[in-house]
């Protein structure tokens, strides 16, 4: 009976409507379903959510790959991601210019490869640099040569070997350049239907900009796609950080060389003396041999010591610790 209404209630609607303050048109629409068309040749495999996690991901290359250029160029690098879609392989393909540099890139452990794609303003900009230039592009672009073919080679597999670092928190790749093409008809590795997810960077060298695009295609992907959203990614990077941080920053330490030296012991000569110091001299300090040295890491007085040798080489053994409140 609560569907009933009231004749109160009848009223009150009636004047709503004699008022204008309720529109039927859109009451009838509120009630109406929107509908999405889907387009069959093209499945959504990748959500906004994994585009997303992408972009984090290339964010996080492309800071590494801004630091990592300039060692080599030695000039300003700077890398920002534009944007990420998805598409399918036909449509990058044909939309790809010749020349063009594309990196064919074996994504392992996962199947198949991904293609990295060069503008190939950027690759003549590269190899005028590397070669002593100031590092300009070309006004027309052209074939590249035989000897500048190696050139090219080394930037895409110092772009590859960068692609480390950001995937880790998804997974432990190693990726490896397999070859380089420069016609886009020689880089068919990909279904043309197959969908892939497009994540473009721009990147600007000195006054020289570009677009580097990486091609990943959804069956490379699809083993860690549960992976590729934000809540999986940030849970990772803070459990391997709360984790591995302490002994990375441990073993980063006991990496460290510091001096060590043992003092036998002290004396004074006047200046005349050192000058006429010669070979069997003896200088005589003010400590014993049985007397405990001090040992010095750096400039801290940190151990007691007795001399003695071991295998014929001269050493000190440690007697006690000196703590910093003593």
């Amino acid at each position: 009976m609560s569907d009933v209404l009231s004749q109160n209630e009848i009223d009150n609607l009636l004047a709503a409507l004699s008022t204008g303050e309720l529109d039927v048109e859109e009451m009838s629409k509120a009630d109406e379903k929107k509908v999405k068309d889907y387009d069959f040749r093209r499945p959504a495999k990748f959500s906004k959510e994994h585009l997303r996690t992408l972009e984090i991901i290339f964010e996080h290359y492309g800071r590494l790959l801004a630091t990592t250029m300039p060692l080599y160029l030695r000039k300003n690098v700077q890398i920002t991601v534009e944007n990420s879609e998805t598409v399918t392989f036909s449509e990058f393909s044909n939309a790809l210019s010749n020349p063009v540099i594309l990196g064919i890139v074996n994504f392992n452990p996962l199947q198949g490869q991904i293609i990295v794609e060069v503008q190939s303003n950027i690759g003549f900009s590269f190899i005028d640099r590397m070669l002593g230039g100031e590092g300009t592009a070309l006004d027309r672009p052209r074939p590249f040569t035989d000897i500048e073919m190696p050139l090219i080679e080394k930037m895409v597999t110092i772009c590859v070997q960068q692609l480390v670092e950001p995937w880790e928190n998804v997974v432990n790749i190693d990726p490896i350049l397999d070859r380089i093409e420069t016609n886009p008809q020689f880089a068919q590795v990909i279904s043309p239907t197959d969908m892939i997810a497009i994540v473009t960077l721009n990147m600007k060298i000195g006054d020289v900009e570009g677009l580097m695009n990486f091609c990943l295609p959804f069956f490379t992907l699809e083993s860690v796609m549960d992976r590729l959203n934000t809540k999986y990614w940030f849970s990772s990077m803070q459990r391997h950080n709360e984790e591995n941080d302490s002994e990375f920053l441990e073993s980063l330490v006991r990496r460290i060389d510091v001096p060590v030296k043992a003092v036998l012991g002290k004396c004074q000569v006047s200046v005349s003396d050192f000058v006429q110091l010669q070979l069997g001299d003896i200088i005589r300090l003010d400590s014993k041999v049985t007397q405990e040295m001090h040992v010095y890491v750096g400039d801290i007085d940190k151990f007691t010591a007795l001399p003695g040798t071991s295998d014929k080489k001269y050493a000190v053994r440690v007697t006690s610790v000196i703590r910093e409140e003593e």
